[in-house]
């Protein structure tokens, strides 16, 4: 069984929860086990406030453009893409930010989360954050995959 959706949001903070509500909803249908839809779903969070945060024109704050979130559930793995339209990120990479810092630590956080990340970045016209996770599935789950 396979299961994707798409969406295109304004870059506004209370999209934020609302795609992640989506991806838990989905998850929790198919019959992911909850430990694994918190994960993804922390992790889509933070790939959100980032293209919320900085993936508009120029980095600016402009609540009228906007990004778009896309989750895959196919048979073992979940993969989720966010892709925004802002600078991409920098050509050097700042050093780890401190575990105590009050921002810049998403994209840590989703490689802890997540099995796999990859990054693509075109400087100018955005970045796409993509990662993907192996699931387990409850044992009642109505669409688990065969």
């Amino acid at each position: 069984m396979s299961i994707w959706w798409s969406l295109h949001l304004r870059r506004e903070a209370a999209s934020v929860p609302l795609a992640r509500r989506l991806l838990l909803g989905t998850m929790e249908t198919a019959g992911v086990d909850p430990d694994v839809s918190y994960d993804l779903s922390l992790a889509l969070s933070e790939a959100c406030a980032n293209a919320v945060e900085h993936g508009g024109e120029s980095g600016r704050r402009d609540s009228t453009a906007a990004y778009r979130v896309t989750a895959y559930l196919d048979g073992e793995k979940c993969r989720i893409e966010v892709t925004d339209s802002g600078p991409g990120f920098p050509p050097v990479r700042p050093r780890p930010t401190p575990v105590e810092a009050e921002s810049g630590r998403g994209l840590g956080l989703i490689q802890e989360l997540a099995d796999h990340v990859q990054i693509g970045n075109n400087p100018g016209r955005g970045a796409v954050v993509s990662f993907d996770k192996i699931l387990k599935w409850r044992e009642d789950a109505p669409l688990m995959a065969v």
